[in-house]
């Protein structure tokens, strides 16, 4: 099966009223974590590559991982370019046989968000990619994404049909409390369901994104500190509300931080109770059988894309 892009994908799911896990990339180990449980159970997927991951792996050793695990599972994959901030990055990703871009100008104003947005979407969809645009800025740090508390927004309802209608986007990013990293909330965890509410019901039938929307699964932050991380107060998104979410109008939910996370335990803990063994395969596997289980733990339980595919 070829790659596919997210339009089929959110049209389902949407109807359905579940959402599409959206996980980050960056090596082998981590794509084979992921496309195992998607194959296990049968969910479609989105595979994810932020700028910062594709310097890292480097473009055609992603696209060849992400080619290898088509071949193995069967699987309706989408490759999204994740926080692209510029034309010219997207294009790039485009040429380079992404089915999916994110323009994100949340950094910009509103008119030249709209503008840079466009100038995207034209581009993307005369080669067949879908585009998210973001309105509304996160709060937190992922990658070369920054953004303190004090400069993060919530998305205005009020601007969502005039930005969908001018840019011709395919899916939105909104802002509702939701934040990149592992320290989400100060206090009680809150989201803005009111605001979703709102946008879902000025863009019905519209798909929308949720990025910063792991949840911090406490038992790798419990292995990560016993064995000499500094985590304390590290909390995420409570899965209840992503599963209201996406009852709702979320069709796409980012999972970044967790992935990380399950990765760093697994491996920490290798080499507390193994400081000499230093074989990459003997800590890299369990680190993978890690990503395994907690992606199959949201696709069947948060997600509720399990059998979709």
């Amino acid at each position: 099966m070829p790659l596919v892009t997210s339009t089929e994908m959110f049209k389902k799911a949407y109807e359905g009223g579940y959402a599409i896990g959206a996980f980050n990339v960056n090596n082998m180990e981590i794509i084979q974590g992921i496309t195992e449980a998607a194959m296990e159970e049968k969910a479609p997927l989105i595979l994810q590559v932020s700028a910062g991951a594709r310097k890292y792996a480097n473009h055609t050793y992603l696209m060849k991982l992400i080619e290898a695990a088509l071949e193995e599972t069967g699987l309706p994959i989408c490759v999204h370019l994740d926080h692209g901030d510029t034309f010219e990055l997207c294009k790039s990703c485009i040429d380079g046989g992404f089915t999916s871009v994110m323009i994100d100008g949340s950094h910009h104003g509103f008119e030249e968000n709209m503008k840079l947005t466009k100038q995207v979407v034209d581009y993307a969809h005369d080669k067949g990619v879908v585009v998210e645009g973001e309105l509304g800025r996160l709060a937190g740090i992922e990658d070369a994404v920054n953004v303190s508390d004090e400069d993060a927004a919530f998305t205005d309802p009020d601007q969502v049909e005039e930005f969908v209608k001018t840019t011709g986007v395919d899916s939105l990013a909104i802002a509702i409390g939701t934040s990149h990293g592992a320290f989400k909330f100060k206090g009680e965890p809150k989201l803005r369901f009111d605001i979703l509410e709102e946008i879902q019901k000025r863009l019905a039938g519209f798909p929308i994104v949720l990025h910063g929307a792991s949840s911090v699964v406490p038992e790798f932050v419990e292995t990560i500190n016993k064995y000499g991380g500094d985590m304390p107060g590290a909390q995420g998104v409570p899965e209840d509300m992503l599963r209201k979410a996406a009852s709702m109008a979320v069709c796409k939910i980012n999972i970044d931080s967790d992935l990380r996370l399950a990765m760093t335990a697994a491996i920490r803990e290798h080499f507390a109770v193994k400081p000499d063994d230093f074989d990459p395969r003997k800590y890299l596997g369990p680190a993978r059988t890690q990503i395994k289980n907690l992606v199959r733990h949201k696709i069947t339980n948060v997600l509720g894309c399990n059998g979709r595919a």
